[in-house]
């Protein structure tokens, strides 16, 4: 597995990592601890050395997860962690009770993932979405003093603007953002990635598949069981599916001409946006990790970059990619 660097500030990740969120929470019940062990354990072995997690993953089951299976693998590893959202509501949804970014939480929040992750330094820290009530120069002192602490070694933010990330950036110099970004959103392209270019930033898209959809394998009639949250997000109706399968059909295409998988194509093309994109696919099958570990083979030529562009520029697609409640928490 080829390594990639994060912006400016020198920490190396495997170019593509893994988004443990699925093996916990979001799409349907928490997976067998065991089979999710042994999956981290197979990533590690593959070469993948960037994990990503949050507290909120759960809540805290996914730290848990990871520390438990990483904790013999530490020096061999990145973990990534979230702040960010207030777990105090009862039904400790995502963003249920909003979020809470305030000094003192945040400091309470590393406290609780060092110890679930079973690490003394986290190595790098997302503020997992933005507070508008709290200065975002307070947030980055407040990461800055866990650094001169040395509780955590980088400074991150998810799904941030580009002023924010520009005042964020002068207090406490963010190593990456993560925010989503594929052939399916690229919304990014516009202000967030020029941007992250001049300051020196990484870009950690999650979602690089779109939340499955990428890969070919969710068909206009797919019905999702309540507790997967892609059953609440507006493009993945019946309507917005069919609608959208266009862009499948394009990376179907280009697949079959590289004799790859359309999952394969979508990393790959990401990949070949900026030397400092790392995606974090998740996945809580063998087959599908070694599936995206590929990807990082496969080589696209400008030409072949030229004519996903020029297809993909015709798309229009539908659905938005949040519930309103949730949109409203991004790009701020």
């Amino acid at each position: 597995m080829q390594k990639r660097k994060l912006g400016k500030s020198n920490l190396e990740v495997s170019a593509i990592g893994l988004g443990c969120m699925g093996m916990s929470f979001s799409y349907g019940p928490p997976k067998d601890k065991k089979e999710m062990t042994a999956l981290l354990h197979a990533a590690v072995d593959r070469g993948i050395t960037f994990f990503d997690t949050a507290e909120v993953y759960g809540p805290f089951l996914n730290e848990e997860l990871v520390g438990e299976a990483l904790a013999t693998l530490r020096s061999k590893v990145v973990i990534a962690t979230k702040f960010g959202f207030d777990l105090s509501g009862s039904d400790h949804k995502p963003g249920a009770a909003g979020v809470n970014s305030q000094p003192a939480h945040i400091k309470q929040a590393v406290e609780g993932s060092l110890k679930r992750l079973k690490i003394e330094t986290i190595d790098l820290l997302y503020q997992h979405r933005v507070d508008p009530n709290v200065p975002i120069e307070d947030v980055a002192g407040a990461v800055k003093e866990l650094i001169q602490a040395g509780k955590v070694k980088h400074f991150g933010m998810s799904e941030a603007g580009a002023k924010t990330i520009r005042r964020a950036h002068a207090v406490q110099p963010l190593t990456a953002l993560q925010s989503e970004y594929s052939l399916w959103w690229r919304k990014p392209e516009a202000e967030i990635i020029p941007t992250l270019e001049e300051l020196g930033i990484g870009f950690v898209p999650y979602s690089p598949l779109g939340k499955g959809f990428l890969t070919g394998a969710i068909k206009e009639d797919a019905k999702f069981e309540s507790t997967d949250f892609r059953s609440t997000l507006p493009r993945f109706n019946a309507e917005s599916l069919k609608t959208n399968q266009a862009v499948v059909d394009l990376l179907t295409q280009i697949a079959q001409k590289k004799k790859a998988t359309p999952a394969q194509i979508a990393l790959a093309w990401l990949l070949a946006q900026k030397p400092w994109i790392v995606p974090i696919p998740g996945t809580t099958k063998l087959t599908r990790l070694e599936e995206n570990i590929g990807a990082a083979s496969v080589q696209l030529t400008s030409e072949d970059l030229r004519e996903i562009d020029a297809a993909a520029s015709k798309m229009k697609f539908e659905g938005a990619r949040y519930p309103e409640r949730l949109e409203k928490m991004t790009g701020l």
